[in-house]
């Protein structure tokens, strides 16, 4: 009996290991750097060499996260990752989670840190652990920033600010607009507007809504023009050109800012997208008789 117990206890340790062997996960982000309250995109793709189907997304523990910084600093988790959805992952097949980290962890120190992802399947009683994948939290210079109100049903309006930021992504010089709170403390949403020269100037003007309108110039003579709303989201991005002037933001008597000057130009990054360009239907034959020379 001792000999057959010594045999079955390291059988069931290699048990434990090839199992989740037959499982990968990955984490993988759409950049490597973001600015403090921006987005934190992440896609886990989850492999499964199992030869059984998975029964995943139904509880609410079946995908954690974990954040840290490369000193060892473990960063505050400030809730769980909303992941739960059931579904089946058939073998040979892999499943892709794609998740927002910042709103659940404190990440607000610049720095370099790296986050794993955590795999519980429930039926084998097994947890599976991604490598860890690193990430910067870059810090931004600020170029303009201007406080507005948000009309509340009762009571004085909410105070929030603008805030245009440029910093060094991967060498390229990057606008960003945040949303925050009258002390700049609490953001509402931080943007990538896009690429843009080191040497320009943003030009940002705030309408009688309160929307930001925010125009900068990305290349030679190519320039950007986006609408920001009070709540962080970019609803409006268009490209200008030099024609023979310069385009800038005007407003009007009516409090509503334009832009003016230069020409528009569309692109594939246009919001809202530009409508598809219908193909002209195909000409039928007919039966008339060619005109006379």
């Amino acid at each position: 009996m001792r000999k057959i117990t010594s045999l079955i206890i390291p059988l069931l340790i290699v048990l434990a290991h090839v199992a989740p062997a037959q499982v990968s996960v990955s984490v993988v982000f759409e950049q490597d750097q973001f600015l403090p309250g921006e987005a934190i995109l992440a896609a886990v793709k989850i492999a499964n060499r199992s030869g059984q189907t998975l029964h995943l997304g139904a509880e609410s523990n079946w995908l954690t996260f974990f954040v840290e910084a490369k000193d060892g600093y473990v960063v505050e988790k400030l809730g769980d990752v909303p992941v739960v959805l059931p579904f089946d992952l058939e073998s040979s097949k892999v499943a892709t989670k794609r998740v927002n980290l910042e709103p659940y962890f404190r990440l607000a120190k610049p720095g370099r840190y790296q986050a794993r992802a955590t795999l519980r399947i429930a039926n084998w009683d097994r947890e599976v652990t991604s490598p860890p994948r690193s990430f910067d939290l870059i810090g931004g210079a600020r170029l303009w920033e201007q406080e507005f109100g948000v009309p509340r049903t009762n009571g004085l309006p909410e105070v929030r600010k603008y805030i245009l930021q440029q910093a060094n992504y991967l060498k390229q010089v990057r606008l960003y607009a945040r949303v925050t709170d009258a002390e700049g403390v609490k953001s509402f949403g931080v943007m990538a507007l896009g690429p843009m020269v080191s040497f320009g100037r943003p030009e940002g003007q705030v309408d009688k809504h309160s929307d930001l309108h925010v125009l900068f110039q990305t290349g030679a003579r190519s320039f950007l023009y986006c609408l920001v709303t009070p709540d962080g989201v970019v609803r409006v991005r268009q490209t200008y050109g030099i024609t023979t002037n310069r385009p800038g933001l005007a407003v009007g008597d009516n409090g509503a800012v334009s832009v003016v000057g230069g020409g528009r130009l569309e692109s594939a990054e246009d919001l809202p997208p530009a409508p598809p360009v219908e193909s002209p239907d195909e000409i039928p034959p007919t039966n008339a008789p060619p005109a006379n020379p």
